[in-house]
């Protein structure tokens, strides 16, 4: 199936970067693959194809988390489909500078295919899914069957299917989509992150019964180093 193609693939946010692409020699990269090799352990069971990526709370990493586990992914030869499912402040359009008038929300509501609406990145076997026009009703859009039918049809296309969802102590978005994929990965900001709310975000997903795949520890500052790494822990 031909998806259409974004000929320049370009962050306008400096805080966005597809560092797994643009320096894929860094530590910061590294942490991402190890994050991978996690995840792929975790599936021993059974496959994770359709992972969510999710916070307690706003500004904690989640989105350049979830875009660069993408790209990380595309990088062994899997075909990847990043859904910007945060439908009430999507970013994905600005990480990778495209318009964002056709995605997620005119798929699920049948105003235009998957096939037509996904785009495909200068990065090999990475592709996108803005999220859309803003829908007045995400919630009742994330709960439809249409839902449960559009995973099934991105699974079918893609090796790797990974959302990028609101936090979930701000929205039920985000409880509502991980009781319908495969596992959830939460986010955290070192320093930020209160333990408290870290906590409540977990307990939210199990009340889900979502697998937690793990926790990556976002921006913990390593002494006696210039970098700030990103970590993932069971």
């Amino acid at each position: 199936m031909a998806f259409k193609r974004n000929k320049k693939v370009r962050t306008t946010d400096p805080s966005r970067k597809l560092i797994a692409t643009l320096d894929p020699k860094s530590p910061i990269s590294e942490q991402y693959r190890t994050i991978r090799t996690n995840i792929q352990y975790s599936s021993i069971d059974k496959e994770l194809k359709a992972i969510m990526v999710t916070s307690s709370g706003p500004g904690e990493g989640k989105s350049t988390t979830a875009a660069n586990l993408a790209a990380v992914f595309s990088q062994l030869g899997k075909k990847v489909l990043l859904v910007d499912a945060d439908l009430r402040k999507p970013t994905v359009h600005r990480t990778f500078a495209v318009n964002n008038l056709f995605g997620f929300t005119t798929v699920l509501t049948k105003q235009a295919t998957l096939g037509s609406t996904v785009i495909e990145t200068e990065e090999k076997d990475l592709y996108i899914l803005t999220s859309g026009p803003v829908p007045p009703n995400p919630a009742e859009l994330l709960s439809s069957k249409l839902m449960e039918q559009f995973i099934e049809e991105a699974q079918e296309q893609f090796d790797y299917v990974i959302f990028d969802t609101p936090p979930l102590l701000a929205v039920s978005d985000p409880q509502i989509l991980a009781n319908k994929v495969d596992g959830s990965i939460l986010v955290v900001y070192s320093g930020k992150t209160e333990i408290d709310q870290a906590k409540k975000a977990k307990e939210l997903l199990a009340n889900a019964q979502s697998k937690l795949v793990g926790v990556v520890l976002n921006h913990k500052e390593i002494k006696d180093n210039d970098y700030y790494y990103y970590y993932g822990s069971k």
